[in-house]
């Protein structure tokens, strides 16, 4: 397992990471800490925590706004339309099983008649 010394805020954190994987945590680290800049810059930051926060909110939202431009215009609907098919499915395999209860009934008694 390796293990990298990042700096982020000013502060050092150890870090865990698989072998071979050090430098793309790196990379991850400096990523972070260009956000944390940012932050700095707009004047935004104050304890070390607020300042991690607002940089981990920047970097949210730039992953909102790169996966919503990555999916077609239509794939909310398709989600929306693929959700509720999911929903209508379940209720009609929750009727059809009370349905094989009351048949079963039925026949229950049939036979005991």
């Amino acid at each position: 397992m390796g293990q990298v010394s990042i700096r982020l805020n000013g502060y050092a954190y150890s870090v865990n990471c698989q072998d071979g994987e050090e430098g793309h945590l790196l990379a991850m680290a400096s990523q972070v800490e260009r956000r944390i800049e940012r932050v700095r810059a707009i004047g935004a930051g104050g304890s070390e925590v607020r300042s991690l926060v607002l940089a981990a909110l920047l970097m949210a939202d730039e992953i909102h706004d790169l996966a919503a431009s990555k999916l077609p215009s239509t794939a909310a609907a398709t989600l929306l339309a693929a959700e509720h098919a999911v929903r209508e499915n379940e209720n009609r395999r929750e009727q059809l099983l009370l349905l094989a209860e009351r048949a079963e009934g039925i026949a229950a008694e049939l036979e005991a008649s």
